[in-house]
């Protein structure tokens, strides 16, 4: 297993603290949802005047950057929201070369009341256009099972319709199991190969918020990762298991310290 977690959950580390503790808890990599307090990790300094800094220190911790988590959505009805997010796949783009990073994630998006065909239509003849920005830079997208395109047969219809190599998936395991009580099983029955990267995070069901559920450490809620784990490894999956803390929008989750340290040891028990 190969282990990342995403920058959501330490919203307050800096570099040198994000790569110390990515060394210290036993992780291969560190997957950039924002840093401090921008989600354009692209703007900070990080990652334009010192970005070749950066790239020294994770090569001398010998961390990877698996994955860029971008704002990007594929539906979109607006031209200059079209053309924002292809100016930001450039910098993404850009920022995979330096760091050999073979995906971006980017999210479906919502499609308010609009017919779910129509959306698929917009949906994919987007992604057709930034994909010619991804084959330029030689990367992957990533389409994650979130917002309106968590139940795993819409993901596996925008995959059929775009038919290019470039766009995967991002198996989001919370999402379709929480939110659509979707059997892992299923999941991987439809989406198989497609799923080059996945997310992870625990929960359990509450009336306390308006989300139905409530973050918590892995193993305290109640997902089925076990079975999650062996669908994965039935499929001979490779790639990374991340862990995705959302404290950035769960500020009164556990911190990072905790939740970071924990998630290798719980993982490694289930394989």
């Amino acid at each position: 297993m190969k282990f990342a977690f995403t920058t959501l959950g330490c919203p307050t580390w800096d570099m040198d603290m994000i790569i110390n503790k990515a060394v210290e808890y036993g992780y291969q990599g560190v997957d950039f949802r924002g840093y401090l307090e921008t989600l354009d990790i692209y703007k900070t300094e990080a990652f334009t005047t010192h970005l070749e800094q950066t790239k020294k220190h994770f090569a001398e911790a010998g961390l990877e950057i698996p994955c860029f988590s971008s704002s990007i959505r594929l539906f979109s009805t607006s031209k200059e929201e079209r053309e924002d997010f292809a100016e930001e796949l450039e910098q993404y783009g850009q920022l995979c070369q330096h760091f050999n990073t073979p995906y971006v994630r980017v999210f479906g998006g919502s499609i308010g009341d609009l017919d779910r065909e129509m959306a698929l239509e917009i949906v994919a003849q987007h992604a057709w256009k930034l994909l010619t920005i991804a084959e330029r830079y030689g990367i992957t997208l990533l389409l994650e099972t979130h917002d309106d395109w968590t139940d795993s047969r819409t993901v596996q219809a925008v995959i059929e319709r775009v038919g290019n190599a470039h766009l995967q998936v991002l198996w989001d395991v919370h999402h379709p199991y929480r939110t659509k009580e979707e059997a892992p099983e299923d999941t991987v029955a439809r989406l198989g190969e497609a799923i080059k990267y996945t997310h992870w995070k625990d929960s359990y069901k509450t009336q306390s918020n308006d989300r139905g559920y409530q973050l918590c450490l892995m193993g305290e809620g109640d997902c089925p990762f076990q079975r999650m784990v062996d669908q994965l490894k039935r499929m001979n999956y490779s790639g990374y298991y991340t862990l995705e803390w959302e404290k950035k929008w769960w500020p009164n989750i556990e911190e990072p310290e905790i939740a970071f340290k924990s998630f290798p040891i719980f993982m490694k028990a289930l394989q």
